[in-house]
Order: structure tokens, then C-alpha cells, then sequence
């Protein structure tokens, strides 16, 4: 018997395909491949196009490998290996320039497939995913040899993931994350109609994309897919008009900008309430926490604000996921990091008050942030708890309990109650703060559930630094 342990178990957010499923087993992704799919697979495995992805890192690494997978004897032809990714993030967590460039990515290997005889069998932002500010293709089984006459499979897909949130932002300036994480396939384009009438169905694509789209959809509504297949083939649809539609979705994504506000956490750094001497104390608190931590696989920085703190870990760690609350902070951020070429630091979006749920079919097709949260090695809570507990009235022991699921060491600041910057949201709360707001009781709660390895208050005397390490 093979045990428990190493027993492929399958992704819960991988099975609309009847013919690819993805599992994992000791660290290694799989992917088990029907008997069309093992056909398509060989033939994309002996393309030049596949090998540039390869080398470029556009898709995601894969080879084949003796693997028995579970399922009925026959059901697998071939199994994959997939290089394993540091953090899976979901598009409702991606900044506005992450977006475009995941839809970029996907338009550019869409046409370089097309070129060489393939084509791709849908066009959903989930398909893709992050190396640190690199985007990265994961899913090998979309590619398959294209057909004569085939329509853009995928050209649904693209537009309700991936289109519609960044027509959404540049022409509304309207955070599209609220809807994608509340509808897993994306934006209807009914919806999107509603959203963009008058002088906007002018806006770049909005004519053509959304009004002309759903009037077409509503006029198919009753017809098969192989139907409307069967209409463009006879009106002599083909591959160089696929190829024209794919360059021109490409020009268009290319217009679809949007250029973060300021806002009030964009200048942080300037306005808050560190000296010198706290700022360079507290850096060598994190450096110190960071060094005696046992392992620094993943790192995440819980309210990350411009990065200084995940890139101080960036040092140290393999790979730091940056979440930040801000969208504009978050969508600056990531394009320092593109500039700079890193591939360590991935910046998402996210209320941490709010985290993103579990979703999609039985609620576990995609993963909530608290079981993705949970792999990681060491957690940063810096300048954090304040805004949990005073800004949306957070107890401290669900704090403490919610910190323990996001890997085994710990680093907190503690802003005490007389901060400037406790002070600020305590002036919005006519009812004061709950009355066990103290740095003493936060460090007993923790000291519940990990060993307090470090402690240190900063020169300016109303911050305090606790470094644990959880009891397990």
C-alpha cells in the first residue's frame, strides 16, 4: 500500500476539463491527461512554440513523468509534471497593471500558438498566475492543435475575466474586484452594458465587445455552440482571421490604462509617526526575526503598504507575498517590481478585515486566504493590529487566533494607544476602544499559542515589537 502521505490527492479547483485533471502529491504538481489530451500533449511537447515558452518561462514548467494517479484504470494516458507555484493568487486579488499583464500574456501566447498550428480551449484569467511580479501561464492542458474554421474558443472567457475589469477601471475608474470575486466565471456582458451605456459605449471596445457581444449572445441564446462553429466554417472563418481578431484584442488591452491616484497610504512613509531611531530599530528587529527563523520559504507581509518590509525579507526569503489594502499602493508596487525584474515578491490586494473567502463549486474551488496563508513560514504583522482592532473592532483574541494560522513565527507591532496613529482612528470612534486594548494583554494572548522568542519597545516609546514562535 502506498501511504497516506504520498497518496496524489486533486485539486479542488480542477476539474471542469473531462480531460485534464491537476493533483498534488509531496510538493509535486500533476496533471493527469485523457487519451485526447495525451494526443495534444505530444504534439504541443514537439513544438518550437512550446520550447520558447519553456525557455522564457511564459509557461509554466513541465515535463512527462511515471506517475499513477488516482481515477477508474484507463482514465489517464499520460501524466505532467508542473513546476510547483510559491503562492496561488486569484485575479479579484491583482492590481489593475497585474491584470493587464496576465491579459497580455495570454493574448501574446494565443498568438504565437496560433502560428504554429494550436490554439487554446478557453481564455480565463485563472489560468494564469505569478513568480513574483512575473506573470506565468499554468494551465498546459488548454493548448490543443486548432481546427479549420474554429472560432476563438476562449474569447468569452477573456472578456468576462479579463477584459471587462480593465474596461471597467480605465473608463469608470470602478474597482472591478468586488464582482470577480463574487461571480468566479467573471462579468456578464449584460451586466457590463448596463455599466457602460450612453457617451460610454464610445469608450475604447465598449461598442464592440460588450453591446455588439451580448446582442450576439442573446440572438444564440437557443443555438448550439456546434452550431454557430458549423456557420463560421461555411462563411469561411479561419485561422488568419482569429489571428487578426487576437492582435486587435491586443492593442486594445494596451489602451486600457489607468494610473493610480494618490491616496492617503501611497505616502505613508512621509506622514507617519516613525523617528529615525524607531524606523532603524524596527528594521533590525524584522532582520533579527527573519535570521532565527527556521525556515524562509515564504514570507508574508501582512499590511505591506509600499513594500519596504517585504523587500527587507526578500533578502532572506525565497519568496514574500506582499498584501496591502490599497489598490493604487498595490498597483505602484508592482510595477517597481516589474521594472526591477523581480521574481520574489508578488503584491496582492486585500482587506485583511475582508480576506478573500473561498469560492466557486462546494466553496473550495478556490481556495480561501486563510488556507493559502497557512504554508507560510514566517508571517510580518507590522503597524497592523491597530487597524484591526480599533479601525474595524476586532478583539484581540481573534486577532492572536488569526495569526496563528498564517505560518509558524510571528513578527507584530503593537501600536499602544497614545500612538499618533492609534489616536487618528480612535477620533472616529465615539464609544473608545475595547478596554483590553493594551500591549501587555496582546502579548499574554499570544504567548497562549506561541513562545515569545523577542520583545522590544521602540525608542519612541509607544510602539512594541514581539517575535513568536507557535507551539506545534
Amino acid at each position: 500500500m502506498t501511504p497516506e502521505h504520498t497518496r496524489p490527492h486533486a485539486e479542488p479547483g480542477s476539474f471542469r476539463d473531462p480531460q485534464t485533471r491537476v493533483f498534488h502529491a509531496d510538493g509535486e504538481v500533476l496533471r493527469g491527461l485523457g487519451a485526447q489530451a495525451a494526443q495534444d500533449w505530444k504534439a504541443l511537447r514537439a513544438s518550437d512554440f512550446f520550447a520558447r515558452t519553456q525557455a522564457d518561462g511564459t509557461v509554466t514548467a513541465t515535463d512527462e513523468v511515471d506517475r499513477e494517479l488516482p481515477g477508474a484504470p484507463g482514465t489517464w494516458s499520460a501524466t505532467l509534471r508542473h513546476a510547483p507555484l510559491p503562492f496561488v493568487s486569484y485575479p479579484y486579488e491583482w492590481s489593475h497593471a497585474m491584470r493587464q499583464d496576465a491579459a497580455r500574456l495570454h493574448l501574446e501566447l494565443l498568438q504565437e500558438a496560433l502560428k504554429a498550428g494550436f490554439t487554446m480551449k478557453d481564455g480565463s484569467a485563472y489560468n494564469l498566475q505569478w513568480r513574483g511580479a512575473a506573470p506565468e501561464f499554468i494551465d498546459v492542458g488548454s493548448f490543443e492543435p486548432a481546427k479549420p474554421g474554429e472560432p476563438w474558443a476562449g474569447y468569452r472567457q477573456f472578456c468576462q475575466t479579463l477584459l471587462y475589469p480593465l474596461m471597467l477601471q480605465a473608463h469608470l475608474d470602478l474597482d472591478p474586484r468586488p464582482l470577480l470575486r463574487a461571480q468566479i466565471d467573471g462579468i456578464e456582458p449584460a451586466q457590463m452594458r448596463r455599466l457602460l451605456g450612453g457617451t460610454k459605449r464610445l469608450a475604447a471596445g465598449v461598442l464592440k465587445h460588450v453591446h455588439l457581444h451580448d446582442s450576439v449572445q442573446s440572438r444564440n441564446a437557443d443555438r448550439s455552440t456546434g452550431a454557430v462553429r458549423e456557420q463560421l466554417r461555411d462563411a469561411g472563418f479561419n485561422s488568419e482571421l482569429v489571428l487578426a481578431a487576437v492582435r486587435a484584442m491586443t492593442k486594445l488591452v494596451d489602451k486600457l490604462d489607468w494610473a493610480p491616484p494618490a491616496t492617503h497610504w501611497g505616502g505613508y512613509r512621509e506622514t507617519c509617526s516613525y523617528s529615525d531611531d524607531d524606523r532603524a530599530a524596527k528594521q533590525r528587529f524584522v532582520d533579527q526575526a527573519l535570521s532565527a527563523a527556521a525556515t524562509t520559504r515564504l514570507v508574508l507581509d501582512l499590511g505591506a503598504n509600499d513594500g519596504i518590509f517585504s523587500r527587507q525579507a526578500a533578502a532572506k526569503a525565497e519568496h514574500v507575498v506582499a498584501v496591502e489594502a490599497d489598490p493604487a499602493v498595490v498597483d505602484t508596487l508592482y510595477r517597481q517590481l516589474r521594472a526591477e525584474g523581480d521574481k520574489r515578491i508578488l503584491p496582492i490586494v486585500m482587506d485583511l478585515a475582508d480576506p478573500s473567502p473561498g469560492g466557486g463549486w462546494g466553496g473550495v474551488e478556490r481556495a480561501g486566504f486563510a488556507a493559502r496563508a497557512a504554508r507560510a513560514d514566517v508571517t510580518l504583522a507590522l503597524a497592523l493590529v491597530h487597524h484591526l482592532a480599533i479601525g474595524r473592532n476586532v478583539p484581540l483574541p481573534g486577532i492572536v487566533d488569526w495569526l496563528t494560522g498564517m505560518g509558524r513565527t510571528v513578527v507584530v507591532e503593537f501600536v499602544h494607544a497614545e500612538d499618533p496613529m492609534a489616536r487618528r482612528l480612535l477620533a472616529n470612534k465615539p464609544d473608545g476602544l475595547f478596554p483590553d486594548y493594551h500591549v501587555d494583554t496582546f502579548v499574554r494572548l499570544l504567548g497562549e499559542r506561541f513562545d515569545i522568542a523577542q520583545r522590544e519597545t521602540l525608542p519612541g516609546g509607544s510602539r512594541t515589537l514581539i517575535a513568536g514562535v507557535r507551539r506545534d
